[in-house]
């Protein structure tokens, strides 16, 4: 939070720079105490929608407010601990978004999306992540009931789904070796569901997009990426606009249809062949 802050007041501060005045000059203009420019420009003190409105009207940025305002709710209620995140309410909180939503697109480099994990997958996945931050495990069966409750938002009402998945998704090993054929079989099904795309990004492709973290894009108003320690909301305009620029790189780059089923299904001959005791 304290580095989000910085890094508006920087932005602020530039706005200041760019018109030629000073702290002083635009604390006169804007009728605040002295002190309350550098405040702001530190990170010390979070400005109100107003605020911002009144410095980019003297600092003849005025075109920027909107982006500015949405920044500044950003910087407030964009960061949520991991801890949070796996509540049971907070899982709910995802359900209420997702139905409000259109065209959901997701992008997973290494684990199966939420929404089409298989009941043992979540569980396993779910396990790991509760003993990783040292969570107890009476954690796991809420958590796990509201992973699979949200999965509903497949089957109702006119939403879309376009999932984008690392090739390593098919191979990064989640419980048990049935598990992951249960779950890359799971996979081949979702993709005949019909408001449901599903592309997968080769390891072999050249890297051209500098995305390190899954993230998801709820139609345009919204961003979540989920990082080691938090998740990340993003409501600014501009930087939603990066993760669809994003998004569309990976899918040019993804294999889909036939190609896609072709990459499961040898993903899923791998691990027999590997765990058949007669080979």
């Amino acid at each position: 939070m304290t580095e989000a802050r910085e890094a508006f007041g920087e932005r602020l501060r530039n706005l200041r720079r760019d018109a030629g005045l000073t702290g002083r000059q635009l604390a006169e203009l804007a009728g605040w105490h002295s002190s309350k420019v550098s405040k702001i420009e530190y990170g010390k003190q979070t400005p109100t929608d107003d605020d911002v409105r009144l410095w980019c009207i003297h600092t003849r940025s005025a075109d920027q407010v909107p982006d500015l305002i949405a920044n500044l709710r950003n910087v407030e209620t964009s960061y949520l601990e991991q801890k949070r995140m796996r509540l049971p309410h907070r899982q709910k909180q995802s359900i209420v978004t997702e139905a409000q939503t259109s065209l959901m697109r997701w992008y997973e480099p290494v684990v199966v999306p939420g929404l089409l994990q298989t009941p043992p997958y979540a569980e396993a996945l779910l396990a790991m992540v509760l003993d990783f931050y040292d969570d107890p495990p009476t954690d796991l069966e809420p958590g796990l009931a509201a992973r699979l409750e949200r999965q509903q938002v497949l089957y109702r009402g006119n939403h879309r789904f376009f999932f984008l998945i690392g090739e390593q998704v098919l191979h990064s090993r989640v419980g048990t070796a049935a598990t992951m054929l249960e779950q890359m079989d799971r996979l081949l099904t979702a993709m005949s569901l019909p408001r449901v795309v599903l592309g997968i990004v080769p390891t072999s492709s050249d890297y051209r997009t500098p995305v390190m973290n899954n993230f998801i894009m709820f139609d345009t108003r919204m961003v979540q990426v989920e990082t080691t320690s938090a998740e990340l909301t993003i409501t600014q305009p501009s930087e939603i606009a990066l993760y669809d620029k994003a998004f569309h790189r990976l899918k040019d780059q993804a294999i889909h249809g036939q190609g896609a089923r072709a990459m499961i299904t040898a993903a899923m001959d791998s691990l027999r062949s590997d765990h058949d005791p007669h080979t």
